[in-house]
């Protein structure tokens, strides 16, 4: 019986997580001029670096995603989703200390943006321990099975 909760558990978790991120990919891959200027308004990087990553950072995120989805690198995916949630605490911290009242450009189809603030990086810090728990079980031998089976 515990196997078979852990097998659900790990299936929601990986699933919420590749949905959030899939979600949150289209609407900037959608409008990445939006995308492009949400992120400028954090002052952190040259205009041609955020540029780069306007354009790249959303195929990221979906890529990474559909690989949760279909169990394939669950590693490899979920670290990458842990750097990304890293680097999105740290940003929205930034412009919170800052005093920078902007749209965090986290959900781009949302057409009033969600702006900065404590609710975002509560958000990032349980997609982090969801990344975190994700990374951590396909590590673990009798974990690997529930995380790829559920998917396959």
């Amino acid at each position: 019986m515990k196997i078979q909760k852990n097998v659900l558990l790990d299936f929601i978790i990986r699933w919420t997580l590749a949905l959030v991120f899939i979600y949150a990919a289209a609407g900037k891959i959608l409008k990445p001029d939006g995308f492009v200027h949400d992120i400028d308004n954090y002052r952190l990087l040259p205009y041609l670096i955020v540029s780069v990553m306007a354009v790249n950072l959303p195929w990221i995120e979906l890529c990474c995603g559909f690989l949760l989805i279909f169990g394939k690198w669950l590693r490899g995916a979920t670290l990458i989703l842990i750097v990304l949630n890293i680097v999105f605490i740290f940003a929205i911290s930034s412009a919170l200390v800052r005093g920078l009242d902007i749209n965090c450009g986290c959900f781009s189809l949302l057409e009033s943006g969600s702006r900065v603030g404590l609710v975002r990086i509560v958000e990032d810090i349980v997609l982090l321990g969801m990344s975190l728990w994700v990374f951590v079980r396909a590590g673990v031998p009798e974990a690997k099975l529930s995380l790829n089976a559920a998917g396959n």
